[in-house]
């Protein structure tokens, strides 16, 4: 998949060693994840239990700051969130924010055609 390309899973994370690296707070938050997620009112628990409960729906294995996939998934309150974060060992929570109907289908996972 070419760097920026959105939409398909392919080599994903071993979503066991992203899970364990989580549980044991072995990631960070940055910058702009954490200022997006004020913004969005989105707390770092909010955060891990989309991360801990969701799926990756898009990989990016050649992002310009290094392999990332995007993740859905619901808070413990159902609260849909959608996270991009990057491969273990180095876990980093790139972006966080709510889906919008206006850019994903109805299942939240996958991009409208402009």
């Amino acid at each position: 998949m070419a760097a920026g390309e959105r939409g398909k899973v392919g080599h994903a994370p071993n979503i066991d060693d992203l899970h364990e690296s989580i549980r044991a707070g072995s990631y960070i938050l940055t910058a702009h994840a954490s200022d997006r997620a004020v913004q969005r009112d989105i707390t770092s628990a909010e955060i891990e239990e989309a991360i801990l409960a969701g799926e990756v729906i898009e990989d990016y294995p050649e992002d310009k700051y290094g392999p990332s996939c995007l993740m859905l998934g619901q808070t413990k309150m159902e609260r849909s969130l959608h996270v991009q974060v990057s491969y273990p060992p180095d876990v980093k929570v790139i972006t966080v924010y709510e889906p919008s109907l206006d850019e994903w289908e109805a299942d939240l996972k996958t991009r409208k055609k402009p």
